[in-house]
């Protein structure tokens, strides 16, 4: 309760500073219009009276490239496969067998109910101007998206599926916190609501040009947006939810790992398309994105098997799929500005510490958190942030590389510290006022009956 109060004091002076934010947004050209600026403005004139006066510079209107649209196109449905069938089957495997499908179901409403959502209102309140907190209602049904519109070399519907599978995966991994023990009405009644209030805000600062943005946050492709975000909203409705009947008495072992080392499969290649799709293009840097990618993962998955080894005497299959996704979850927000190196020192870091997340803090939080969402993606997320400014290379960056390295960790830990202050005061309060309303957790009997049942009238024979 401490930690959730302490959240609501941070969250109220964020609140309290959104005008402001707002107001800079209003004075500070973005970059968008520094360049339309500069090429209206006509060239220099000589004084020579023979030379005529040059003409304004015409500003070039993007183009479509079928190569950057190709790929986009494959990316989408790779971070789409990240959550159905990968996540779902990772997360289904770890639970007992009285409660797979419900688990696997959190992954696939999530994708039929964000996908909506997003189209109606998600997108135009992240990508659709506005003002340093939010964006405004001008693409509404994605008003004015034609077959034509640009974003950049692709077409902006594409732009706009792309985007959706990153909030769809955002609100799946709040399940694994959740996990046999909440309601199903009142888990559809909570995302509906959290991809609007929660998601599309957070990502308007970091990508839809807000205030995290102009500040100069680095975040390639969600590490705050997407993992600590999920991460912090899933502890927060862990302890909402209270400890499931049984815990530390009764077995909670997984059902069928096997599903899980599918899964986690799945989600790793899966990511090849999370990151390497967030380069925009079929370009170097997507290719560099794939490459850092692997490496962490793969190093992550060693570090965390070498740890587990050596404090609970063997090494688990089980283990090194959770490495694994430790690995992608951290190079996430860096995969486009780190080296091969820096990837390969963030995996082997990344696979430690959220080894220590799924163990020895969440012993300390003394939170349910069913599936480790928050030891995971939570913890991931956050070493990513801050291992970002101290990774990020001119090498791959060239000029937009950071050259203050302390400023830039500042700017990182107030993105991390404003993502979790944000993401767990309006969880909050979104599961209060679904709980007072519905009700959030189920019953005693429906829960040691198992929520397949329960909840779904089905069983896994």
């Amino acid at each position: 309760m401490k930690k959730i109060l302490l959240a609501l004091s941070l969250s109220g002076a964020l609140l309290g500073g959104s005008v402001a934010w707002a107001e800079e947004s209003v004075t500070e050209p973005t970059a968008t219009a520094v360049t339309a600026s500069s090429a209206a403005t006509p060239t220099s004139i000589s004084t020579t009276e023979s030379t005529p006066v040059a003409a304004p510079a015409v500003k070039e209107e993007p183009t479509l490239n079928t190569g950057d649209t190709a790929w986009i196109l494959v990316s989408t449905a790779l971070v789409l496969l990240m959550t159905i069938p990968g996540l779902a089957l990772f997360y289904g495997g770890m639970v007992r067998k009285k409660n797979v499908l419900s688990t696997m179901a959190h992954s696939l409403l999530a994708a039929a109910i964000v996908s909506i959502v997003w189209v109606v209102v998600g997108y135009t309140l992240t990508f659709s101007g506005g003002n340093a907190f939010i964006g405004n209602l001008d693409k509404l049904m994605l008003s004015g998206i034609t077959t034509d519109a640009l974003s950049g070399t692709i077409p902006e519907i594409l732009f706009v599926i792309f985007q959706m599978t990153f909030a769809i995966i955002t609100v799946a991994i709040i399940s694994g916190s959740i996990a046999e023990r909440m309601k199903f009405s009142a888990y559809i009644a909570f995302i509906t609501i959290w991809v609007v209030i929660v998601y599309a805000p957070i990502a308007h600062w970091v990508w839809g040009g807000g205030w995290l943005m102009n500040d100069g946050a680095l975040d390639f492709a969600g590490g705050t947006v997407v993992h600590i975000n999920s991460g912090v909203a899933g502890l927060v409705t862990a302890y909402l939810l209270g400890k499931r009947i049984g815990l530390g008495k009764e077995s909670m072992a997984p059902h069928n790992l096997t599903l899980t080392v599918l899964g986690a499969s799945l989600v790793w290649v899966g990511w090849f398309g999370f990151n390497g799709g967030s380069a925009l293009g079929a370009n170097g840097s997507a290719a560099y994105a794939l490459m850092t990618t692997q490496i962490a993962a793969a190093a992550a998955a060693i570090s965390w098997l070498l740890v587990e080894k050596v404090v609970r005497g063997k090494a688990s299959v089980l283990g090194a799929a959770s490495g694994a996704v430790a690995g992608l979850v951290v190079i996430t927000p860096a995969a486009g500005f780190v080296t091969v190196g820096g990837a390969l020192i963030m995996g082997l870091i990344g696979g430690v510490v959220c080894f220590w997340g799924i163990s020895g803090l969440k012993r300390i939080l003394k939170a349910d958190d069913s599936l480790d969402a928050f030891g995971l993606h939570g913890v991931g997320g956050i070493v990513g942030a801050i291992l970002t400014a101290v990774f990020a290379s001119e090498f791959i960056m060239g000029e937009k590389a950071p050259t203050d390295m302390m400023h830039q960790i500042w700017v990182q830990v107030e993105g991390v510290l404003a993502t979790i202050a944000y993401s767990a005061v309006m969880t909050f309060i979104i599961l209060k006022v679904i709980d007072l309303v519905i009700g959030i957790r189920v019953g005693t009997d429906d829960e040691r009956m198992g929520l397949d049942l329960s909840q779904h009238g089905e069983r896994i024979e």
